[in-house]
């Protein structure tokens, strides 16, 4: 977690949350034969292919799916794998190279997929593993590639594994979880849940505390035992057979604990929560992780071209390189929370987090993420009320333009905004009720999909949804903005598809000049022979620049504009004289 760029608390409480549902009846009998054997998935009929890209994340565009809220197509309000199969035709339209996931695992749904009770089937309000199979060979199809999100600190306490591991103190299991004795009538520190309150839950059968990160129904297993390891990534060779080609891994920071168990050092203030603010040095990114990344890591490069998603929110560009490897042998994708995952729209800003993505990840590609399930969405965090169309296509290049992969969140593209509850009684997250109104949860930024203007957006025929579509979607879907060029979603889909086209925005190097300029972001990418300015004002007036040729790498003075995310001066362009409009971005190829 990134402590020193979060503004409070409260904010690190939504950064790490996950997503929650209404609860679901499981099968608890069928899922322990299954989950505490750590049987894989029998894996699926694989067709011939032709040899795989190792290297087909780097500069790739990877969309977030919150299948809950993307496609229903059993009507029951909630989305599902199929509801994703049958939207691959737009998302090959917008220019994904791939796909990522939120848990579709049988779960209570306490923490909504986050608590789950067997890591190899399907919970069937999303399908069925024969509709996930359809899924990954209709994608294939499509050209994008189907990542997993991997919950690997936790499980739910209904998990088969924590049934028999809090039966007693000397089963097969005792130590797959962190248990620990009671300190005189207290628990065994002071470390606080990130959902609230004391991390520790009293065991009534085993007379011992057990140590949960989140909720209390998600006990945290003990990554320090070599079984509880060895049987994730037997799970994890299990979905790679499947055909999955890569894995969002949740919460990896938070995999160890300190083994003394110190207290946290106390805080000024409290938090949403009601408690007194402390540090988590004793328990998040300890220096233990690194261990299990490299383990990961020859799992996943037993399959060539599979990749490693880190949720990774971290305080400084140092910590975020450590997770690359000093080898390249760790996360191949460490989330760079820090570029985009705040709420400050500031040049000088940008261009410093851009410049620590360059200079200090030591060449390894950058992962720029602006919007997930956790976060408000960044048409809100960003937009100032009078400019916010202009401010997400300036986002859209933030994101787009630089030497990066790209993590997108369904219907960023549309330019979706916070459908957020108005009252206690309609939250449906757990730490919105537990919260409010300080904390308010994060069903705003999870609500469905806007597809069309017909009832429920078109992303259900039920006749009430799990979460309440947004009160703009008749005239904000993606109905309506594929056919208008002027739209949102053609600038990302143009964007894209000029980000796949041009040598230097695919394969180029980024420097960034004009580094003094409080207002514009400018830098400049080449490969090839060919050289691309990227030019962003961020301020609401317009603002003229001018650049060194030296500066840029050209002799010429000439600027062919390629995309302008606003209606273009009248001026023409060139290196001496370039004219932005108010949150303009322009992109052009310098002659």
């Amino acid at each position: 977690m990134d402590y020193h760029a979060i503004d409070s608390m409260k904010q690190f409480r939504r950064l790490k949350a996950f997503g929650m549902g209404a609860v679901l009846g499981i099968t608890l009998i069928s899922a322990c034969f299954l989950a505490a054997c750590g049987t894989p998935p029998a894996p699926a009929p694989v067709a011939a292919t032709s040899a795989v890209d190792a290297n087909w994340w780097k500069g790739a565009v990877i969309y977030e799916v919150y299948p809950r809220s993307f496609g229903d197509t059993n009507g029951d309000g909630i989305g599902d794998l199929n509801g994703i199969t049958e939207h691959l035709d737009y998302l090959q339209d917008l220019g994904v190279d791939g796909i990522w996931i939120t848990p579709f695992f049988p779960s209570p749904q306490v923490d909504f997929g986050y608590d789950i009770t067997d890591y190899t089937a399907i919970d069937p309000q999303y399908g069925t593993m024969a509709d996930f199979d359809r899924l990954v060979a209709e994608a294939g199809k499509h050209k994008i590639k189907v990542l997993c999100d991997l919950v690997l600190n936790h499980t739910s306490d209904q998990h088969p594994w924590f049934i028999e591991s809090r039966a007693s103190r000397t089963n097969p299991k005792a130590d797959w979880y962190v248990w620990v004795d009671a300190k005189p009538g207290t628990p065994p520190n002071n470390w606080l849940s990130i959902f609230g309150h004391s991390a520790w839950e009293w065991d009534d059968a085993r007379k011992q505390y057990y140590y949960h990160a989140f909720y209390k129904q998600q006990p945290d297993l003990n990554w320090r035992n070599k079984q509880v390891r060895d049987a994730m990534y037997d799970m994890i060779r299990g979905w790679m057979k499947r055909g999955v080609a890569g894995f969002r891994l949740d919460a990896v920071p938070h995999l160890y604990e300190d083994p003394q168990r110190a207290d946290e050092k106390f805080l000024p203030g409290v938090n949403s929560y009601g408690d007194r603010n402390t540090e988590r040095i004793h328990t998040d990114n300890l220096p233990e992780v690194h261990g299990a990344y490299r383990e990961l890591r020859q799992v996943a490069d037993s399959v060539p071209g599979t990749v490693l998603i880190g949720e990774t929110y971290l305080p400084n560009v140092e910590q975020l390189a450590q997770a690359y490897g000093s080898k390249d042998d760790e996360l191949q994708l460490p989330m760079d929370t820090q570029y985009g995952m705040h709420s400050k729209l500031s040049a000088e800003l940008f261009r410093s987090k851009l410049r620590d993505a360059e200079t200090g990840l030591n060449g390894h590609m950058p992962l720029f993420v602006f919007d997930n399930h956790d976060n408000r969405r960044s048409w809100n965090r960003f937009g100032d009320g009078q400019h916010d169309d202009a401010i997400a296509r300036l986002i859209a290049t933030l994101l787009l333009a630089p030497r990066d992969t790209a993590l997108m969140y369904y219907g960023q593209e549309l330019g979706m905004s916070n459908n957020d509850p108005k009252s206690v009684d309609h939250v449906k997250d757990p730490i919105g009720k537990i919260g409010w109104p300080k904390e308010i949860g994060r069903d705003g930024e999870r609500t469905p999909m806007q597809w069309n203007a017909r009832e429920n957006s078109g992303f259900s025929t039920a006749a009430s949804t799990w979460l309440p579509v947004a009160p703009d979607y008749k005239n904000l879907n993606v109905a309506a903005e594929t056919g208008n060029p002027a739209s949102l979603l053609s600038y990302y889909r143009d964007l894209i598809r000029l980000r796949k086209q041009n040598p230097a925005l695919r394969d180029g190097d980024l420097r960034i000049v004009d580094d003094s300029n409080p207002d514009v972001l400018s830098f400049v990418r080449t490969a090839n022979g060919v050289t691309v300015l990227v030019s962003m004002n961020f301020s609401d007036s317009p603002r003229t620049v001018s650049f060194d040729g030296a500066a840029v790498g050209v002799a010429g003075r000439t600027l062919t504009p390629l995309m302008q995310s606003t209606a273009p001066s009248t001026e023409p362009a060139s290196l001496d004289k370039l004219v932005l409009p108010p949150f303009g971005a322009y992109i052009g190829e310098v002659h």
